[in-house]
């Protein structure tokens, strides 16, 4: 049996996530160390009026993200296996070891101002429940037919796809869904993330990571876009800068850690959102979340996981 800790996305964010980490030495030592890199207090981020802002969110989930992981690590224990999704790959790839932490909080910074100020208005994303990925390509092509901006996103489970693009776009295509039978319901992003219209952007954050110190990752990592293993640090440095204009692969990233042995999954803060997208996958494994667990639980869970290594 192996492991797999896994990392949220947008949508995930909740008010005073940074303030509701747990009280240890190690959160705060991350917590002074981002602010010391931005210059300005992160506590500040996590308010109902700041996750607004793309910036705010991005820089929250990621500091969770890898902050929960630490947590773990301190205790000795390391997953076979790390994904995220969207801006959670940041904080997988950190916890592997390719990036370091303060390099990840200023990249993850300029990423969010880049995608945020290329569409401050207008755009976003919805989530189709209940519809299979044909079903879906088959409305959106019918609303882009239209010259209307609307795409597929991700492929977050069998029945559940999000589609990026024009508020109306996607109404259009929620109108679709809808007299089909199936759910809608707006994402909490304000950006069309994962899909063409933020191509630019993506080759302007490359222009950032020029120069930025990796090494290769000492944790397997999988791509949460194409839902395949990558062993060197230039394949998952590309992999983080050009996920926002590339779709989204989950549920066959989670089939895959399945696939290669992974029986326990570790959702990191905030949320239990991939807790539940991988209940069909792993239907004879453990799903644990730092959201619904006791830390001392997640390292009884860990310690379990590493005697059968």
């Amino acid at each position: 049996m192996s492991s797999i800790w896994v990392y949220p996305g947008q949508g995930a964010q909740k008010a005073n996530m940074l303030h509701d980490l747990p009280q240890h030495p190690l959160v705060n030592q991350y917590l002074e160390q981002a602010s010391d890199v931005l210059k300005e207090n992160v506590m500040l981020l996590d308010q109902a009026e700041a996750l607004k802002s793309t910036y705010s969110v991005q820089l929250c989930l990621y500091i969770a993200g890898v902050v929960s992981s630490a947590l773990l690590q301190e205790q000795g224990f390391q997953p076979k296996f790390v994904a995220g999704l969207s801006i959670g790959a940041w904080a997988a790839a950190t916890v592997a070891n390719v990036i370091q932490f303060e390099d990840g909080v200023r990249l993850v910074a300029k990423r969010g101002q880049l995608m945020q100020q290329a569409y401050p208005s207008g755009y976003g994303m919805t989530a189709i429940i209940g519809a299979d990925r044909s079903q879906v390509e088959n409305w959106v092509s019918e609303v882009h037919e239209q010259d209307a901006e609307v795409f597929i996103a991700n492929l977050n489970a069998e029945n559940q796809i999000v589609i990026s693009g024009s508020l109306d776009a996607m109404q259009r295509v929620a109108l679709l869904a809808n007299q089909q039978g199936a759910m809608t319901k707006k994402v909490e992003i304000s950006v069309p993330s994962h899909c063409v219209l933020l191509e630019k952007q993506a080759q302007q954050l490359a222009c950032f990571v020029e120069g930025v110190n990796s090494q290769q990752p000492t944790i397997q990592y999988l791509s949460g876009t194409s839902a395949r293993l990558l062993r060197t640090d230039t394949q998952i440095i590309d992999d983080l800068v050009f996920n926002m204009s590339r779709m989204i692969d989950w549920h066959n990233t989670v089939q895959a850690a399945w696939e290669r042995g992974a029986r326990l999954q570790i959702e990191a803060l905030p949320g239990t959102v991939l807790t539940g997208l991988a209940r069909k996958v792993f239907k004879e494994g453990t799903l644990l979340s730092f959201q619904n667990t006791q830390l001392e639980s997640l390292i009884m869970a860990m310690q379990k996981d590493n005697d059968f290594v």
